[in-house]
C-alpha cells in the first residue's frame, strides 16, 4: 500500500480524497495555485506544494508541474478527483515514465473513453446499445445543420471532449443547430482544447441514469447500482439521486451488465462511471464513460457501504476487489443536491465573494457534506462555482428527502449569491416528489426562470411568528443592555405591525400581540395563536424552534426595520413597527430605480470572449452582442430589441467586472 499520495485537484473533491486516504494511514500532498493558498484542502493535507497563477491552464492542467510537485514530496501515486487531468491519457503516460502511480483506469481505457465519438463507436461494436447520430469529424456549422436535418430534430450538438454540461447544445431547428454547433466549439476549445463536434439525436422525455462500475488489475469487473441524475439545468446535474424510482430489477441488471461489457472491452482498472439515457419504457442508450470518479459518489456509497476513494487507491496498489457481484446491496435511499455560488433569480448567474458567514448542519448517519470552504474562504472566478454538496439518507426516497429540505434549511452561507433557495423549490415540487421527473425537468417546471418559491399561508404566518419573537428578544436585549431588569424587558412594547409585499409589490400588514407563556411565548394575530419556544439571541444567523409543537428553523437576518427570514426555500422581508409609525411608512414617497434600458450591463464577473458589434451598427432582436466567459461557461448577451450602437466600452480579452457597462445604445 502506497505511504504518500499527491492529489491533483481542488476544493470538496481534493478535501474528501485526503479524508479516506489519512483514514487509510496515508499521509497526503495537496496541490494549490495562488487563488488557492488558503483554500480548506492545503489546510487539510500533510504537505502542500504550489504550482502556479490563478488560472487551471496555468497550474492545475499544467502536467509538469503536477509531477514534479509529486517527485518533489516523494509521492508514489496522485489521485486526480475530477475534472482537470482526471481523464488526461498523456498525463498518465507521464506518470508511467516517472514510475508514479495513477490512481485511476489505464492509458487505453482513458483513451479509448475520452473521446465520444470514439467511445461511441466502440460500445456500439461491443453490443451495447447506441444512440443514433453521425459520429464522424464535422467541419463547419453549415454541415452541422445539414447532418442535423438528416438525422431529424431535436438534435444534440456534443463536444467530443466535453462533459461537465460543458460544449453540449440542444437544437430543435436549423439556426439554432448553427448557433448551437459555434457556441459547442468556442466552449469545448476554451475548455478542453479540442473542438471537434458531433450531432446524435436527442431522446425526449429522458432519464439520465449512470452505472457505477469497480474493475481490478485481476480481471474482475462488478457494479454498484445505478444514480438517477435527471434533474439538470444546461445539463448540469443539480440533484441525483440513488437507487432510480424508475429502473426495476430487469432493467438494472441489463444496464449492469451492459456497463461491465463496455468496462472489460477497455481493461477497466479502477472506478468508473456508464452513463445511459432511458426513455418511459426503460430503453435504455449508452451516451458516454466517465473514467473518473463522479461529482455525484456519495449516493452511490450511501446505499452500497463502500468507499469509492478507497477502493480506487487498493486497486491501484495492485489489491484484488474484496467484494463479489453478490455482495453488492441495495439499502435505503440517498440524495445529493449540488451548491452553487450563483443568483438563481439572475438566470444562474456564476457568483464570487468571500463567504462572510457559514454555518452548515450538523453530519450524522443521515447528512453528509462535501465541501472545500469555510468561513472567510473566497469563491473566485477561475473555478467552478460550486460550494458544497449536500447529502442525505433514508429508508426510503420520503425520508431521504425529508432529511434534505431539513438540511437545507439549516444550512446558512452568506457573503454572495447561492442556489440553495432553489433547490429547496425544486425538492418541494409535487412533480418531484412524486419522482416523476426526466431531464425536461426544469425547464418545463421553470419555464420563465426562477423568480422566488412560493410562500403558502400556513409557511407566510409562521415566519411572521417567528419575525415578532426575535424583535421582542431584541427589544427586550436592548432595554436589558440600559439596565432594566430583564424581567421587565418585555413590557417594553407588546404589540407591532408585521408588513410583507407580495410578489406584485402590494403590502399586507399583520397586527400583532406578543406575550410571555409559561412553555415560552406566544403571538396572535387574525385570530390565530402561535406556541414558540425558541433560545434565539440577536446575532445568531438561524432562528431555530418550535412553533404549536412543530420543529421549524428559519435562518434571519436583522435589517433597519424588521427581518429578512427563509425557510423552505421561501424568502420574507417583514418591517416591524408600532401602529403610529405603520401608518407613516404609507407616506413615504417610494424611491424609483434609474432607468439603465440603454445600457449592457455585464451580468457576472467575467472574462469578454468576443465583441460581436460596433459603434453605430444597427442590431435586431436577438442579435449576439457579445459572449462572456465565467466559470468555465460561455455566456451569450443578446439584444432585447432592435437597437443602434452609440459606443462599446470593452473589447475582447477584457476582465468585467458585474454591472460593468459594456455597450451604450442610443436614446
Amino acid at each position: 500500500m502506497f505511504t504518500k499520495i499527491l492529489i491533483a485537484n481542488r476544493g470538496e473533491i481534493a478535501c474528501r480524497i485526503i479524508k479516506t486516504a489519512q483514514s487509510m494511514g496515508i499521509k497526503t500532498v495537496a496541490v494549490y495555485s495562488e487563488a488557492d493558498e488558503d483554500a480548506l484542502h492545503v489546510k487539510m493535507a500533510d504537505e502542500k506544494v504550489f504550482i502556479g497563477n490563478s488560472p487551471a491552464a496555468e497550474s492545475y492542467l499544467i502536467a509538469d508541474k503536477i509531477v514534479d510537485a509529486a517527485l518533489k514530496t516523494g509521492s508514489q501515486a496522485i489521485h486526480p478527483g475530477y475534472g482537470f487531468l482526471s481523464e488526461n491519457a498523456a498525463f498518465c503516460k507521464r506518470l508511467k515514465a516517472e514510475n508514479i502511480t495513477f490512481i485511476g483506469p489505464g492509458i487505453k481505457a482513458i483513451a479509448a473513453m475520452g473521446d465520444k465519438i470514439e467511445s461511441k463507436k466502440m460500445a456500439e461494436k461491443a453490443g451495447v446499445n447506441v444512440i443514433p447520430g453521425y459520429t464522424a469529424e464535422i467541419k463547419d456549422a453549415d454541415e452541422a445543420v445539414k447532418i442535423s436535418n438528416d438525422v431529424g430534430y431535436p438534435v444534440m450538438i456534443k463536444a467530443s471532449a466535453g462533459g461537465g454540461g460543458k460544449g453540449m447544445r440542444v437544437a430543435y431547428n436549423s439556426d439554432e443547430a448553427f448557433e448551437g454547433f459555434n457556441s459547442a466549439r468556442h466552449e469545448a476549445i476554451s475548455s478542453f482544447g479540442d473542438d471537434r463536434i458531433f450531432v446524435e439525436k436527442f431522446i425526449e422525455d429522458p432519464r439520465h441514469i449512470e452505472i457505477q462500475v469497480l474493475g481490478d488489475s485481476h480481471g474482475s469487473v462488478i457494479y454498484l447500482a445505478e444514480r438517477d441524475c435527471s434533474v439538470q439545468r444546461r445539463h448540469q446535474k443539480v440533484i441525483e439521486e440513488a437507487p432510480s424510482s424508475l429502473l426495476d430489477d430487469k432493467t438494472r441488471k441489463a444496464m449492469g451488465e451492459q456497463a461491465i461489457l463496455l468496462a472489460k472491452t477497455v481493461d477497466y482498472q479502477s472506478a468508473g462511471t456508464v452513463e445511459f439515457i432511458v426513455d418511459k419504457n426503460r430503453n435504455f442508450y449508452f451516451l458516454e464513460m466517465n473514467t473518473r470518479l463522479q461529482v455525484e459518489h456519495p449516493v452511490t456509497e450511501y446505499i452500497t457501504g463502500i468507499d469509492l476513494v478507497e477502493q480506487m487507491i487498493r486497486i491501484a496498489a495492485g489489491e484484488k476487489l474484496a467484494i463479489s457481484q453478490d455482495d453488492v446491496k441495495i439499502t435505503g435511499w440517498a440524495m445529493e443536491a449540488r451548491i452553487y455560488a450563483e443568483d438563481p433569480v439572475k438566470g444562474f448567474l456564476p457568483a464570487v465573494g468571500r463567504v462572510k458567514n457559514y454555518i452548515q448542519p450538523e453530519e450524522n448517519d443521515n447528512v453528509r457534506i462535501d465541501t472545500g470552504i469555510y468561513e472567510g474562504a473566497e469563491i473566485s472566478i477561475f473555478y467552478d462555482p460550486m460550494i458544497a454538496k449536500l447529502i442525505t439518507y433514508g429508508k426510503d426516497r420520503d425520508q431521504a428527502l425529508k432529511f434534505m429540505l431539513s438540511a437545507l434549511d439549516n444550512y446558512y452561507i452568506e457573503g454572495l449569491s447561492h442556489n440553495m433557495n432553489f433547490l429547496s423549490d425544486v425538492l418541494k415540487s409535487e412533480k418531484f416528489r412524486s419522482a416523476n421527473v426526466t431531464t425536461n425537468f426544469i425547464a418545463e417546471e421553470y419555464p420563465n426562470g426562477f423568480k422566488g418559491a412560493n410562500l403558502s399561508r400556513s409557511e407566510k404566518e409562521s415566519m411572521i411568528a417567528a419575525a415578532i419573537t426575535a424583535h421582542a428578544c431584541h427589544v427586550g436585549q436592548q432595554t436589558t443592555v440600559t439596565g432594566q431588569m430583564s424581567s421587565h424587558a418585555i413590557n417594553f412594547g407588546n404589540q407591532w405591525v408585521a408588513t410583507i409585499k407580495d410578489g406584485a409589490g402590494e403590502e399586507e400588514e399583520f397586527k400583532t400581540d406578543f406575550f410571555v407563556t409559561n412553555e415560552g411565548c406566544a403571538v396572535t394575530f387574525n385570530g390565530q395563536n402561535f406556541e414558540i419556544e425558541t433560545s434565539w439571541v440577536l446575532g445568531k444567523s438561524l432562528f431555530l424552534s418550535k412553533i404549536n409543537g412543530q420543529e421549524m428553523t428559519f435562518k434571519i437576518k436583522k435589517i433597519t426595520s424588521g427581518y429578512i427570514l427563509t425557510h423552505g426555500g421561501c424568502e420574507l422581508k417583514i418591517i416591524i413597527s408600532n401602529a403610529r409609525i405603520a401608518t407613516l411608512r404609507k407616506l413615504m414617497p417610494e424611491k424609483i430605480a434609474p432607468d439603465m434600458s440603454k445600457y449592457l450591463i455585464c451580468p457576472m464577473p467575467g472574462l469578454l470572449v468576443s465583441m460581436e458589434v460596433s459603434e453605430g451598427e444597427q442590431v435586431k432582436a436577438g442579435q449576439v452582442l457579445c459572449i462572456i466567459e465565467a466559470m468555465k461557461m460561455e455566456n451569450i448577451l443578446k439584444a432585447e430589441k432592435d437597437l443602434t450602437i452609440k459606443k462599446v466600452n470593452a473589447a475582447s480579452g477584457d476582465s468585467l467586472c458585474v454591472d460593468e457597462i459594456i455597450i451604450e445604445f442610443e436614446e
